[in-house]
């Protein structure tokens, strides 16, 4: 083989390997950054293709705030509710400021890190921004077993006949 073509073999080589080893790091960081969706049901029971959330796993979850569920503690900013979709529900401990839009009732999306099989340590939780919004991946996961409800714009503003 002539000395021309070892070379460039070899550097060939040389860049295959190397943007090899730089696709294999970044899918790894990527990976390790992914934050599934899931609602409670799927969180308790697992999803339909049989795959279930393992302990320590980061996840964001979204559903309604079980009404009666929200516990403050009064020396520091730890809250514990309960959040549902409409089968079990999950707790979420949270320690910080909840949004101004939270209560008992609204549907919410919660982002952390699964401590038990019913129980999310969350980081940030976000409240939905008036009446009608729902996070789409709630929607979605909410018509799959609720047939969507279609409003008109009478329905909205109510009647005046």
């Amino acid at each position: 083989m002539n000395l021309r073509r070892k070379k460039r073999l070899l550097l060939t080589l040389f860049l295959f390997c190397g943007l090899s080893g730089t696709v294999a790091l970044v899918l790894y960081a990527l990976n390790q950054n992914m934050n599934l969706f899931y609602t409670p049901t799927e969180i308790v029971q697992g999803k339909p293709d049989g795959t279930k959330p393992q302990i320590g796993q980061k996840m964001r979850i979204g559903g309604m705030v079980v009404k009666g569920s929200v516990e403050r503690d009064l020396d520091s900013l730890n809250v514990r509710f309960r959040v549902e979709d409409i089968g079990p529900h999950v707790t979420v401990i949270f320690d910080g400021i909840l949004p101004d839009l939270f209560r008992e009732g609204q549907g919410i999306v919660a982002q952390g890190v699964l401590i038990d099989a019913t129980t999310l340590q969350a980081h940030e939780v976000l409240a939905k921004h008036d009446e009608d919004y729902i996070p789409p991946e709630v929607a979605e996961a909410m018509n799959k077993v609720h047939e969507p409800l279609e409003y008109t714009p009478q329905q909205k503003q109510g009647s005046l006949e």
